[in-house]
């Protein structure tokens, strides 16, 4: 398998399998293929995982595409920003944000990761259930806006506003702060939580959320 990831902020993933090479997706989630690519829709390891992807933002089903011989697929980001890709090992976890599942080799196992703190998954904008990806095998996300990795330390933090965690590793810890101070609080700007990533582990970022973009765009709308 070889791929390119094009287009700067409304980027598409194109990927040449050789003949028995597979990629999973979301349903529907290909944009066109060149080649004998066969297409196999199924829920993904039962009713179980398909109300998992659900409760992550996903389409219930998978589309299996398999290469008879050589041959391309396309996939495209659903919003302007970034494709990541990410190799991973046997065994190793990446958890992501809902809805940023793009596609993935066959060997990659998907399951949803469900926030144990309270704190964090009522405050903290990445919400109570997450994506959780296992390797082997390689797994490309949509990030909104650009993104940004950091490759924390042991006990390295990032403070960043909530929302704005794309992607970690297993290994990284996500807590949800209070701004400190009243006059922060109510004049910063920043809102009233912080989303404190702590190593070690690579995170990825991103500059933009749509509801940040839907924010910005509500007051240019035409009213009644």
């Amino acid at each position: 398998m070889r791929y390119t990831i094009e287009g700067g902020n409304l980027p598409a993933l194109f990927i040449t399998l050789d003949a028995g090479e597979k990629i999973v997706s979301e349903a529907g989630g290909r944009i066109w293929t060149r080649g004998d690519i066969v297409t196999d829709t199924t829920s993904g390891g039962g009713i179980g995982k398909a109300f998992g992807r659900m409760l992550t933002g996903e389409s219930i089903m998978l589309s299996t595409y398999t290469a008879q011989s050589a041959g391309e697929i396309a996939f495209a980001s659903s919003f302007p920003g970034s494709i990541i890709a990410r190799e991973l090992g046997a065994g190793e976890i990446l958890i992501a944000q809902k809805s940023a599942f793009l596609c993935a080799t066959a060997g990659v196992e998907m399951s949803t990761e469900v926030n144990q703190k309270v704190s964090s998954g009522f405050l903290g904008g990445e919400g109570f259930i997450m994506q959780k990806f296992t390797g082997p095998g390689v797994v490309f996300l949509e990030i909104d806006g650009y993104c940004k990795e950091y490759d924390l330390a042991q006990g390295e933090r990032i403070v960043c506003d909530t929302g704005l965690l794309a992607a970690m590793d297993s290994s990284v810890t996500m807590t949800v702060e209070q701004v400190k101070g009243l006059k922060n609080k109510l004049l910063g700007g920043e809102g009233l939580f912080d989303t404190v990533l702590t190593g070690p582990g690579k995170v990825y970022l991103q500059t933009m959320t749509v509801p940040k973009l839907a924010q910005l765009i509500i007051p240019y709308l035409p009213k009644k």
